[in-house]
């Protein structure tokens, strides 16, 4: 692993940052308590962020960023889990770092509200975790998924992107996939987990109207669907799952939302005045039968005043969360007690299934070969697109393609470019 990241890594755990920003021939930046701050005295030159990620990247990993101009994926580095996104700029490349826990926290370690803790418990429906970008919705759904996993016998499946937090099976059976290296799309993975026997299924994020009405069908099938969503309110949440779908499909939409969902979960970060770092605050929709009546309907902009009755239910705004549960006398666990390192046996290794890259094909899509795999006719196009790959040695002479030997993995090139735009014209104009 490349020393000058782990010790801005290590740097970051020891100071609290949230976020970490390497960008070459610029002082490193690091985010705390929602601030960007600089180091000053560390920078990297631009052919040393090149070195940097090169150390990061693997084939896949490196096709992706050619294809695409940037890469998001997670990494271990000093024990601890972050998620890592290189893109490109006027200076070359950049790295945007988060870091993530070393240990899946706690629902308590979060200071998260008790009543997440009880939805853990439901065997069937629909969890949606909502909020901005950076709010936390990932440690909080990683610590309500842990929850399950250590209280109770379950088979928890999950679709990410990417895979951010590793969990080790306890009482349940906790199986990861990532989107473009297990599953093509989330439509796709949602198909093939309904499948594979699940209790409790993960869905990374509901973007397309398509995996919304399979994750619908899911928890209506009786299973405990936890999904995220990036909107700002639980009202917003729902219009945007029903307006991913044409005006004629919205009804059947509102009627299995009323059917289905337990709990619309938003949540902010917000400085806490006495302990004097972040912590969430949430606002949270409970489905009771008026709820439920009011979903069905599709009348959204009533849920607000429902909320602010529903206490003894509860329900809360985010300002009747802010002064209730967090202006109790209550001991909050700072982020320092949650970013810690994770001892070396609690960290999951990944393996590569050789039948998936050698003979029966890869799981490395690229978002072309996905999109088009999730066609009805798409298993067919993948054949003919890997039809045209071929694996070369480390020492291959395609210089966009070539991948350094440290690596001892087999890179993947076209071998007749003008054959696959064949291949796809031929698809896609069916």
């Amino acid at each position: 692993m490349n020393e000058a990241f782990s010790r801005i890594i290590s740097q970051a755990v020891a100071h609290g940052w949230s976020d970490v920003h390497i960008t070459g021939g610029h002082p490193v930046a690091y985010r705390k308590d929602g601030d960007i701050g600089m180091l000053r005295d560390t920078v990297l030159s631009p052919v040393e962020v090149d070195g940097l990620a090169r150390d990061l990247l693997n084939p896949h990993r490196a096709d992706i960023l050619r294809r695409r101009w940037s890469v998001d994926f997670a990494h271990s580095v000093a024990g601890i889990r972050v998620r890592v996104n290189i893109f490109n700029t006027t200076r070359g490349l950049s790295l945007a770092v988060r870091l993530l826990a070393g240990r899946i926290p706690t629902l308590a370690h979060l200071n998260l509200h008790p009543s997440l803790e009880e939805f853990t418990r439901l065997r069937a429906g629909l969890i949606l975790v909502c909020g901005a970008t950076g709010s936390g919705k990932t440690t909080t759904i990683a610590a309500m998924l842990d929850e399950i996993n250590r209280n109770r016998p379950a088979h928890i499946i999950t679709l990410e992107d990417p895979i951010e937090y590793r969990f080790a099976s306890k009482k349940a059976l906790v199986e990861q996939r990532e989107l473009g290296a297990h599953f093509p799309s989330f439509e796709r993975g949602l198909l093939d987990v309904l499948r594979e026997d699940p209790d409790v299924i993960l869905v990374g994020e509901l973007r397309e109207a398509e995996t919304i009405r399979l994750a619908l069908s899911a928890a209506e099938s009786g299973h405990l669907v936890i999904a995220s969503l990036h909107s700002a309110t639980p009202e917003e949440a729902l219009y945007r799952l029903c307006n991913a779908f044409p005006l004629e499909a919205q009804d059947l939409v509102r009627h299995q939302l009323s059917s289905t969902l337990h709990a619309i979960v938003v949540q902010q970060l917000r400085m806490h005045p006495v302990a004097r770092f972040r912590v969430p605050v949430l606002s949270l929709l409970i489905g009771t039968h008026p709820v439920r009546m009011l979903v069905r309907e599709g009348k959204f902009a009533q849920l607000h005043s429902i909320m602010e009755m529903g206490r003894g239910e509860g329900m809360y705004t985010m300002d009747a969360y802010y002064d209730d549960f967090l202006n109790r006398p209550q001991r909050f666990s700072a982020p320092s007690n949650v970013f810690r390192p994770a001892p070396e046996e609690d960290q999951q290794p990944d393996y590569d299934s050789p039948l998936m890259d050698r003979g029966l094909g890869t799981t490395h899509y690229t978002p072309e070969s996905a999109r088009h795999l999730a066609r009805p006719d798409g298993p067919a196009l993948h054949a003919a697109m890997h039809a045209t790959v071929d694996t070369a040695q480390p020492g291959a002479t395609r210089a966009d393609m070539a991948q350094p030997e440290e690596h001892g993995e087999p890179v993947y090139t076209l071998t007749d470019e003008g054959r696959l735009e064949d291949v796809l014209r031929e698809f896609t104009g069916r």
